[in-house]
């Protein structure tokens, strides 16, 4: 706190033990919790609210005014929750008058020269690669892994614990538990290794493998799929936490993977 070479405003909250190194600049109406390290060349700029035991590495800016010119200097916030790394030259902008606020979880890996347009909202223990950027009004659910250079489309939904891979681009919804790939963006089965990763057992994965079946390999649409699911498939957390997605899903989710060969 006392680095005579970095700029704290006078108006900035900072809790006790946060590291702050050389040339970092944190302007009015910030608050950083207990223990965060913020390092050298970080800009955190109005309205960010950042969590205890996050790492913000160097050339980081966060909570800039949105990439968005309908934006007219409202007071809206960036979020940033407990034990969140934040790479090399991430951006994060703050909300507009949607949503007033841009949100990041807990346990959040954001690595280098990734973007967090205005306005999404980044459920818990994600782990963003380098370059995957997304655009305004995201929702992306928990345990979500985007690999390197995905690009999100906005107004898109992406699924708990779905995994979408690198160089991806993202134009519709992607639904929990699946891997998404190929171009166009694609069903390419559910996210089995990270699923047995965070404890699902082999019932809990088989279960949700025969719901993406019906949904994405009997040929049926979607509507005729969900009915087909809702009478057959035994009532769980998985199996409603699907068919709530693809009933709320505004962009229409993700097609099935087909070979025109």
């Amino acid at each position: 706190m006392n680095q005579p070479l970095a700029y704290v405003h006078p108006g900035a909250k900072i809790a006790k033990n946060v590291v702050i190194e050389p040339f970092a600049t944190i302007h009015n109406n910030v608050v950083i919790g207990e223990g965060t390290w913020i390092g050298s060349n970080v800009t955190i700029m109005e309205g960010a609210r950042i969590g205890k035991n996050c790492s913000i590495f160097p050339g980081a800016v966060i909570s800039a005014v949105p990439q968005d010119k309908k934006f007219n200097d409202e007071d809206t916030l960036t979020v940033i929750g407990d034990n969140t790394t934040i790479r090399e030259c991430v951006t994060i902008n703050r909300g507009t008058t949607d949503r007033m606020k841009t949100v990041v979880g807990n346990n959040c890996w954001i690595m280098a020269y990734c973007h967090i347009a205005h306005d999404c909202i980044v459920g818990d223990n994600c782990i963003f690669s380098n370059n995957s950027t997304l655009a305004g009004h995201i929702n992306v659910g928990e345990y979500v892994v985007l690999a390197g250079m995905a690009a999100i489309q906005q107004f898109c939904s992406i699924g708990k614990h779905a995994f979408v891979t690198g160089g991806s681009l993202v134009r519709k919804d992607v639904p929990p538990f699946v891997k998404a790939g190929r171009e166009p963006l694609s069903y390419v089965g559910i996210n089995s290794i990270g699923l047995r990763r965070r404890g699902f057992s082999t019932d809990k994965i088989r279960e949700i493998q025969d719901i993406y079946r019906i949904l994405y390999q009997k040929n049926y649409n979607n509507s005729q799929a969900v009915a087909i699911i809702e009478a057959e498939m035994q009532a769980t957390a998985e199996r409603d936490e699907i068919l709530e997605f693809i009933k709320n899903s505004q962009r229409g989710i993700m097609k099935g993977y087909f070979s025109s060969n």
